[in-house]
C-alpha cells in the first residue's frame, strides 16, 4: 500500500471492491446534526454538522442586516466561505485560504447561484433600503476526500435551520426595527445535492472517493441535482475526459443518491421539530 497504491488498488478494484471494503458505487455513512446540538456555534442563526465516512464539515449560517446594491436593489447577498485549517489535515496549512478552499467557495457559491436554492428576492426588506446578507462558514474539521459533497449537504442543512426575526422599517424614524420574538424560516426554493466520483484509470468510476483515492484517481467529476431530477451544476476540475454514456451514468446515480439525502435531511429535521 505504500510502495505501489496503485497497484494495491487496482487489485481490489479489480474484484469490484475498494480497500476500506466497500462496493464501487457505495457511499460512506452519512450523518447529518442540526441545530443548536452544536454547542460550539450557537452564536449561529443556522447550523449543521454533517460526517461523510470520517470527513467531517460543519456550517455556521449569520443573517446580517445590510442596504441592497445599487445595481439590484431588490436583492440580498448570499456569502460562503469554506475554510480548511490545518488541524483538519497534514496537507493544509495556516494562513490565507489555500487554492483547494479558494476553488470550493467558488463552487459553492455556483451551486447557490445555479440552483437558485435561495432567490436573493426573497432576502430583501424594503427596496433599495434593507436586505438580508447570509454568511455561510463552512469549515472542514477532519479531511479524508470528498469535501464538496459534505460542505453542499451541511450548507443545506444549516440553510434549513435558519429562523430569521421579524423586520420592519418605521415609517417615522427611517430606522428597523427587529422583532426577536416573531421567526420565520427561511424560503428554500431548490434542495441541491452533490454527487462526486473519482475516475481510476481513465474509465473506472467510484463514488464518494476518500483522499487517497483522490490522489490515485486520474480525475474527479461531481454531478449536483435537485429534487426534481435537474441537473444544477458539473464540475471537473481537469483529468481523465468522460465519454457521454459514462457521464449520463453518473447524473442517474446522483438523484438516486439526491433522494437518499433529502431522506436524511428530512427525517433529522422532523426530530428536532417540536410537536
Amino acid at each position: 500500500r505504500t510502495v505501489e497504491p496503485l497497484e494495491y488498488y487496482r487489485r481490489f478494484l479489480k474484484e469490484n471492491c475498494r480497500p476500506d471494503g466497500r462496493e464501487l458505487g457505495e457511499f460512506r455513512t452519512t450523518t447529518v446534526n442540526i441545530g443548536k446540538c452544536l454547542c460550539s456555534i450557537t452564536t449561529a442563526d443556522g447550523s449543521a454538522l454533517v460526517k461523510l465516512g470520517n470527513t467531517t464539515v460543519i456550517c455556521g449560517v449569520k443573517a446580517e442586516l445590510a442596504a441592497p446594491a445599487v445595481d439590484s436593489a431588490n436583492k440580498g447577498y448570499i456569502v460562503p466561505n469554506v475554510e480548511l485549517p490545518s488541524l483538519c489535515a497534514e496537507r493544509f496549512r495556516s494562513g490565507p485560504p489555500g487554492e483547494e478552499a479558494q476553488a470550493a467557495s467558488q463552487f459553492i457559491a455556483d451551486v447557490i447561484e445555479n440552483s437558485q436554492m435561495i432567490v436573493k428576492e426573497d432576502l430583501c426588506i424594503a427596496n433599495g433600503k434593507l436586505a438580508w446578507v447570509l454568511y455561510c462558514d463552512i469549515i472542514c474539521l477532519d479531511y479524508d476526500g470528498n469535501l464538496l459533497d459534505a460542505s453542499v449537504f451541511a450548507l443545506l442543512a444549516a440553510l434549513k435551520n435558519v429562523q430569521l426575526p421579524l423586520v420592519t422599517i418605521n415609517e417615522e424614524t427611517g430606522l428597523s426595527e427587529v422583532n426577536l420574538k416573531q421567526k420565520n424560516p427561511l424560503i428554500i426554493r431548490k434542495h441541491p445535492v452533490a454527487t462526486s466520483f473519482a475516475v481510476f484509470d481513465d474509465t473506472l468510476l467510484i463514488v464518494d472517493p476518500t483522499a487517497e483515492e483522490e490522489d490515485l484517481a486520474t480525475g474527479t467529476v461531481t454531478i449536483v441535482t435537485d429534487e426534481e431530477g435537474r441537473l444544477c451544476s458539473v464540475h471537473k476540475p481537469g483529468g481523465s475526459p468522460l465519454t457521454g454514456a459514462k457521464l449520463q451514468d453518473c447524473i442517474t446515480r446522483a438523484i438516486t443518491r439526491h433522494k437518499e439525502v433529502k431522506k436524511l435531511i428530512d427525517k433529522v429535521i422532523k426530530s428536532i421539530t417540536p410537536k
